[in-house]
């Protein structure tokens, strides 16, 4: 009898547990549901409008015959910060040389004194290209990547004042394909705007599909939707690091406002707080969606990123400590009636929350098959969700249906018909590196904020071959 009782108070302590984590989920998930939605909504209100109205040349759609080449281009100065990028950069430049053609530009390599094999591969690209530029720091790496970018800044400077004076710095990264209509595409839209940001189309790993893969998703939903409706709603547009180009007076005038230094050193995400920084300042921006012609692959920055579970952990928790943890600290929130970009910055913070409310309801799903197998084998009758809670996960259910087909659309879009398919078993995927990441990140955070330096904490580098680069 004693037995019976105690297994009965387990039993129901099961079931509370079952029933309390799962509320707790749908909960939050309605809420994410919510939020996600409304971004929907104004997304296709903005995509509505634009075919409605044909493309011009002041929003950044179109092909690119809407954006001739203007009679005298502007000059451009493209930074790319290098740590332990031997196996990358020099293909890398050799690619952007070819690309960029006869376009007015230099490169501005960023590299440390205590990283031979970067230098070497530098200079021996500069010795036969003269629009290559070897920028050596004066303090040993790792720094941060924004203080990599600040030396390049005042390389420009010397630069300037001997004569060469850039108009736009473009920003990129060592391991990135350049597109080779992004400077004309720069040239035509930085008449309106201070800032251009061009989509970063992550290449895919055939033999790291789901971990690679996952990247390419995330990146079409966010470069096809987030950005534009930050862009439609009048908030900060935050920068991807790469395939961006900044008005240099814009910039001029973030550095004369933070002594010297346009890019934060302490900083782990400086290009997404240098994106808003710009908006604060009036620096208007603009995602640019162009292609070719009609039917052809957009003008894109493309890149291998992190093929394993390891190094994608790594670059997460990365973004989430400059993005979530730090930047909340760093950025705080917008003027007080800037309902757009607290919404936005609420989005971009939401991540950890989010990751809790996931791994609740994984804990719940569990819960409820434990419940439902104890039950059985004490056979007794199943406890039957209330008519609230199924009403709440029903329209959860109707939330996640669309978010998956959301989902296969955007990278549908921009990678065919197989890779949409593939990106619905790889959102288990990002899931469980969002959560491994979020772990990961509040433990160094945690660190940061006990005094721990603050490091360019980067992972190896792919460059692709010809054939993976295309077009």
């Amino acid at each position: 009898m004693r037995r019976l009782e105690v297994g009965g108070i387990v039993l129901a302590a099961l079931d509370a547990a079952a029933r309390e984590t799962m509320l707790f989920a749908a909960v939050g998930f309605l809420i994410g549901g919510i939020d996600d939605l409304a971004v929907d909504l104004v997304f296709l209100t903005v995509w509505a409008r634009r075919r409605l109205s044909p493309a011009s040349i002041g929003n950044g759609d179109g092909t690119l015959a809407e954006y001739p080449a203007r009679p005298t281009p502007r000059r451009f100065a493209v930074f790319v910060p290098a740590w332990d990028e031997a196996a990358v950069i020099g293909a890398m430049l050799r690619t952007t040389l070819a690309r960029f053609g006869a376009a007015d530009y230099r490169v501005y390599v960023g590299a440390y004194p205590n990283d031979r094999a970067t230098i070497d591969a530098v200079a021996a690209i500069a010795g036969q290209a003269a629009r290559v530029r070897l920028v050596i720091g004066g303090v040993a790496g790792p720094t941060t990547k924004a203080d990599c970018l600040n030396t390049l800044w005042h390389a420009l400077q010397r630069d300037a004042a001997g004569g060469w004076r850039a108009d736009a710095i473009v920003l990129h990264d060592a391991e990135d394909v350049v597109d080779r209509h992004e400077l004309r595409i720069y040239d035509a839209l930085l008449d309106r705007y201070a800032v251009v940001q061009l989509p970063v189309l992550p290449l895919i790993d055939r033999r790291a599909r789901l971990v690679s893969g996952h990247y390419a998703d995330e990146f079409s939903e966010a470069h096809t939707k987030n950005l534009v409706v930050r862009q439609a709603l009048g908030a900060g547009l935050p920068l991807a690091g790469v395939g961006c180009a900044i008005a240099r007076d814009s910039l001029a005038a973030v550095a004369a406002a933070r002594g010297g230094n346009p890019f934060d050193g302490g900083s782990l995400t400086e290009d997404y707080e240098l994106g808003l920084m710009l908006s604060q300042r009036g620096a208007t921006g603009v995602v640019a969606r162009i292609r070719e012609g009609a039917g052809t692959p957009l003008v894109a920055v493309r890149a291998y990123f992190p093929a394993t579970l390891e190094t994608a952990v790594r670059q997460k928790a990365r973004w989430m400590i400059g993005i979530a943890f730090a930047g909340w600290d760093r950025l705080g929130w917008a003027r007080a009636r800037h309902w757009s970009e607290h919404w936005m910055r609420m989005r971009d913070r939401r991540a950890p929350l989010a990751m809790l409310v996931l791994a609740v309801a994984y804990v719940a799903l569990l819960g409820w098959g434990a419940s439902n197998l104890a039950h059985w084998l004490a056979a007794t009758p199943i406890p039957r969700v209330g008519t609230a809670t199924a009403v709440l996960l029903r329209v959860n259910a109707a939330m996640l249906l669309w978010r998956l087909v959301a989902r296969v659309a955007f990278t549908t879009r921009d990678y065919g018909w197989r890779e949409g398919l593939w990106s619905l078993p790889r959102m288990l995927v990002a899931n469980l590196i969002a959560l491994l990441a979020v772990r990961r990140a509040v433990w160094r955070y945690a660190a940061m904020l006990r005094g721990a330096d603050v490091r360019w904490d980067k992972t190896a580098h792919v460059f692709p071959d010809d054939a993976a680069i295309e077009p």
